[in-house]
């Protein structure tokens, strides 16, 4: 099956992870380090993006709804309809704080942050 933008429904994870991000202004404002998958409902909580930083030093790590990521094979990464500016002021956490208790937290704080209707509801 295809999605809406006539993607495949199914992707690797292996594929995501390490892709760009861009803004949608063609800005790159980070890469996708991670997924965090709903194992009871068989869905994807969110992408956790990488973003700032040099070298590994000082990079901080987003929950994003994974439902606001669209790939543009144009620009060879995932396109967010956020501004680099807001992407700097979410919620911005650790990798392993991000997922720890089953990444509920991260998902409910992102969801709210960009003001996603929650797959869940």
């Amino acid at each position: 099956m295809t999605t809406a933008t006539g993607h495949t429904d199914a992707i690797a994870a292996s594929r995501v992870i390490g892709t760009a991000v861009y803004n949608t202004s063609g800005e790159k404002i980070g890469t996708i380090q991670d997924v965090m998958l709903e194992k009871t409902t068989n869905g994807i909580m969110f992408a956790v993006i990488g973003f700032g930083g040099f070298l590994g030093m000082g990079e901080k790590y987003h929950a994003v709804p994974w439902s606001v990521l669209d790939y543009d094979e144009g620009q060879g990464g995932y396109v967010v309809p956020f501004t680099r500016e807001q992407i700097e002021a979410a919620p911005a956490d650790s990798i392993d704080a991000l997922t720890r208790g089953d990444g509920e937290k991260s998902r409910n704080a992102a969801y709210q942050y960009y003001g996603v209707e929650p797959y869940w509801h």
